[in-house]
């Protein structure tokens, strides 16, 4: 018995350390959003319709067909007077903007926002074990990560990632970068730091193609920074917690493929072409996403009900009923990229919404335009400035980008938030009323002439 006792007593220890293993590892896993911080570029980079159409009219390339055009695009976008364009740009040099206004562009964010996320939450560069940077436009070489590291001197040893060509769904892409490196790296607990931005210096198209126009009438100026955590010290003192990530890509689908494109156009100038397919890939792509996120979201009694409308679709010999997703019975708030009117708007009709559910994506694009990656940050900080988020509230945020892709993840509120943060100055303005822009009686001469108008173009 003795030596039957022996083999026995270690089985149940090498258990009993597999177990603790096991639960120290998810313990360590997780991912807990410690504090982050949305750039608010200084106010002599503001530019309003006034000063947009100026610079359309210095435009040579342009004839009074295509600045109609423009202006029409302009009034229905959603965009508001306070939105912010690269300095060059407002300085009359829109049409030889250089690789330096690119990195003068880039620095004056990451100086302003990293450092003021770090002056928040205590930490220090040196702290960072991770740090993830996402751009779409402007890939350097050292790139915009060492640029980084090396401006605040962190450690040799810091893990750098540099994520370009994702377009709007970056920031959700460093996420997963950061919980991989979580749980690779567990039981030690992680620090790392996601620096979204896009750079749209080296992007601005001065031509005439008609779907490569539409980009420079959504497209502003921001960022954001997000400092997180694997440490279980933070279950409480971290604004949320990260319960799940999802990522789909439809570019299978050739419409969803081509909806957003960089190209030449006719005369060899380079820009992004976004095609009038884009709301529909933007929903195709959010329902692939929704396949595999929605286990995990909804409560039980949802699922049971979906699924019993999915056998009786199988079971029925008649034409097919459609399935609705009640999303609402597992999530609070609804943090959708603010990409362009359209977008929210078919998001918004497919699954469900209603006009509170997108509210703040659509005051996020009048205040501060479509900030590419960084956009998801402007709404949530919306939402914490106007007192929403309550301790154990749920929050679904989802991103669209060129390829075309959906990325998803849902947030656990740990405590109840209250930081106005880039929105002090003007929250208690919104929500608006209306968002039409101000300046149409002014320029209604611009709306006259019908014969020009595609009204089918997507507001991305």
């Amino acid at each position: 018995m003795e030596l039957l006792a022996l083999p026995v007593l270690m089985v149940a220890m090498a258990l009993t350390y597999l177990a603790w293993t096991a639960a120290s590892r998810r313990r360590c896993s997780r991912c807990y959003l410690v504090d982050y911080a949305c750039y608010k570029p200084p106010d002599n980079r503001m530019v309003t319709t006034d000063m947009t159409f100026a610079m359309a009219e210095r435009n040579k390339h342009l004839g009074i067909s295509e600045l109609r055009y423009l202006f029409r695009l302009t009034s229905r976008a959603g965009l508001g007077e306070q939105t912010y364009i690269p300095s060059g740009a407002l300085a009359g040099r829109e049409k030889c903007l250089t690789y330096q206004d690119a990195h003068d562009e880039m620095d004056a964010f990451f100086i302003d926002t990293v450092a003021g996320l770090f002056s928040k939450t205590g930490y220090g560069p040196r702290d960072v074990d991770v740090l993830v940077v996402n751009v779409n436009m402007f890939c350097p070489q050292p790139c915009l990560a060492s640029r980084i590291a090396h401006h605040y001197g962190m450690r040799d040893d810091v893990a750098a990632y540099n994520v370009s060509g994702m377009g709007c769904s970056a920031t959700l892409v460093s996420l997963d970068i950061v919980q991989n490196v979580m749980r690779a790296r567990s039981p030690r607990p992680v620090v790392a730091l996601v620096v979204s931005t896009e750079v749209l210096s080296p992007g601005w198209y001065g031509g005439t193609d008609r779907s490569m126009m539409l980009g420079l009438c959504l497209f502003r100026c921001g960022g954001a920074a997000a400092l997180l955590t694997s440490d279980p010290a933070f279950r409480r003192g971290a604004k949320m917690k990260l319960r799940r990530l999802v990522r789909a890509t439809v570019a299978a689908n050739d419409d969803a493929y081509s909806a957003i494109f960089q190209r030449e156009d006719a005369d060899k100038i380079t820009g992004y072409s976004i095609n009038k397919t884009l709301p529909k890939a933007a929903v195709r792509a959010f329902a692939a996403n929704l396949k595999r996120l929605v286990p995990y979201i909804l409560p039980v009694r949802e699922l049971v009900r979906l699924a019993t409308d999915l056998i009786r679709q199988k079971m029925s010999r008649r034409r097919r009923f459609k399935i609705d997703v009640n999303l609402k019975t597992g999530v609070d708030h609804f943090c959708l990229h603010s990409g362009g009117v359209a977008v929210i708007d078919a998001v918004k009709k497919n699954f469900g919404l209603n006009e509170a559910d997108v509210e703040p994506s659509r005051m996020t694009l009048h205040r501060w335009g479509n900030t590419s990656a960084s956009s998801v940050w402007y709404v949530l900080a919306y939402m914490e400035a106007k007192e929403r988020l309550k301790r154990g509230d749920r929050v679904l945020m989802v991103t669209f980008g060129s390829g075309f892709k959906c990325n998803s993840c849902m947030w656990d509120v740990n405590r109840d938030l209250a930081d106005k943060g880039a929105w002090a100055d003007c929250i208690d303005e919104y929500p608006l009323q209306s968002t039409a822009n101000p300046c149409l009686d002014k320029y209604s001469w611009m709306m006259n002439d019908n014969a020009d108008d595609d009204s089918t173009l997507p507001l991305l």
